[in-house]
């Protein structure tokens, strides 16, 4: 596959682009979806090609092929050349990419207990002990729906560039969805879609199952539902749990903090940002607290990888460094854009998908307090352990989020559950507002939506416990 690779590119320097790159890229993936405890369906499918981009007289252009051989590789070439030649004529600012330090390598995922060639149907005992734990933690209330979809992917690459790079990567991942709805009569329902996914093997369904953490969170629903009560009226003060945490972080912190976000390119697809260019190392909008992180070198994270899909090496980028904005997500082309060096963020979904800015893993720092430290102090408020329903404007300022498992902080102690909390705040605010973070960070992952055509790529998004002070929570409606 390779002598392809290395053929795309040299070809389309000699039709004369400035620049060629050609991604080899295949996933192999396979699917079990089990509703209640009965299997409904078992999928299978392979995807793989050769995407190439070329530099041709300041204008860029992609093109990919599913036929691996020499013709289907030189008829993408000469597409995404013609491409290139027919808009460069039209193109304003020519198009130039920044200079980099190539990586030369070879790297591979490594996992306790592969996947490949055991039939998808051993996963499904490991499917009905979830469905077993969810509906062994019910005292009361009715398991209405159970839906598990489970899948695994190894995802294989080869990047190739005319500027030097050349990498090759393995990454086995295991990904799993699992939507919970439980009722009570006279109390309406609850319900909560639950994510598990990792660049692991199938040791991460056994270490699901081990942790308790979904019998646990069955058993928390059940009691919010049954006997959960309003949050206070007045202003108090609010623990958020790492799961919220990093999801505010991945929306309102990692999306705006994308180059091509900030530079326009997106407006159309998914939305603006309300950071601009020449707030970077100047604005500050958050706190001390406010340190937000974007790391793909997490060993065995969804968004792990060592190099981008254009040869950059990853490394960890500071997003907010105490409330100051200090680095935005790019690749090459916003970095020569902006005048400064890419940074690894450069990832695309699958070979039929250009290359963009795209976030990895994505977090709050955490600090060095127990949690125990962070309420003890709390006379009355209330701790939001996860999310039930989300909102976010395209700016990426606005956030609305409804609570899920959530309790009432009294003389420092968790007490009853508090049903539908509502919390509605800004971007800035929320950074601005941190008071405290304890020392337990936790990751959660999530497929990433982005681009035109929406491609989705698998990341992590996490944070500590974090307080923040004094602040208004509503109420949404029982149903």
């Amino acid at each position: 596959m390779e002598e392809l690779v290395l053929y795309a590119v040299e070809y389309a320097r000699n039709l004369g682009a400035s620049y060629a790159e050609a991604r080899y890229h295949r996933r192999e993936l396979r699917s079990v979806t089990m509703r209640g405890d009965r299997i409904i369906g078992i999928g299978s499918r392979v995807s793989e090609g050769i995407g190439i981009r070329v530099l041709y007289e300041g204008s860029m252009a992609f093109a990919a092929t599913g036929r691996l051989d020499r013709e289907g590789v030189r008829s993408a070439v000469e597409r995404a050349i013609s491409n290139a030649r027919s808009f460069s004529s039209l193109v304003k600012n020519r198009m130039s990419l920044s200079r980099e330090r190539f990586g030369r390598a070879s790297y591979e995922v490594r996992v306790l207990k592969p996947f490949e060639n055991l039939a998808i149907g051993d996963r499904v005992p490991y499917l009905k002990d979830l469905y077993r734990a969810v509906q062994g933690s019910l005292r009361e209330a009715r398991l209405s729906t159970f839906i598990a979809n489970y899948s695994e992917e190894i995802e294989e690459k080869i990047v190739i560039n005319s500027d030097g790079a050349y990498i090759r990567s393995k990454i086995p991942r295991v990904e799993g969805f699992i939507n919970i709805v439980i009722s009570y009569p006279g109390r309406g329902s609850m319900s909560k879609w639950y994510e598990i996914a990792a660049s692991k093997g199938l040791e991460l369904l056994e270490e699901e199952i081990a942790s308790n953490k979904i019998s646990n969170m069955a058993r928390n629903m059940e009691e919010t539902l049954i006997r959960g009560v309003s949050p206070p009226k007045e202003k108090i003060d609010v623990v958020i749990g790492p799961e919220l945490v990093g999801l505010m972080m991945h929306e309102g912190v990692g999306h705006p903090l994308e180059a091509d976000r900030v530079l326009g390119r997106e407006a159309a697809q998914a939305g603006e940002s309300y950071v601009k260019p020449e707030m970077v190392g100047r604005a500050r909008l958050g706190g001390r607290y406010a340190n937000v992180i974007d790391d793909p070198t997490i060993p065995g994270s969804s968004g792990f990888y060592l190099y981008d899909d254009e040869g950059v090496p990853a490394r960890p980028k500071i997003l907010y460094r105490e409330g100051v904005v200090t680095e935005l997500l790019h690749n090459r082309e916003t970095a020569a854009r902006m005048g400064v060096n890419s940074n690894g963020s450069s990832r695309s979904m699958d070979y039929a998908s250009e290359p963009i800015v795209r976030m990895s893993n994505t977090y709050l720092a955490p600090g060095d307090m127990e949690f125990e430290e962070l309420i003890e102090d709390i006379e009355l408020g209330v701790y939001i352990k996860n999310n039930m329903e989300w909102n976010i404007d395209d700016t990426r300022w606005q956030h609305r989020y409804i609570g899920l498992e959530a309790f009432m902080i009294e003389k420092g102690e968790l007490g009853k559950p508090v049903r539908n909390p509502v919390l509605e705040i800004t971007t800035g605010d929320f950074l601005s507002s941190i008071v405290g973070v304890d020392k337990n960070l936790e990751f959660f992952p999530g497929t990433c939506g982005k681009g035109e055509p929406s491609q989705g790529v698998p990341v992590w998004m996490g944070g500590p416990n974090v307080r923040i002070s004094k602040i208004y929570l509503g109420v949404a409606p029982v149903e």
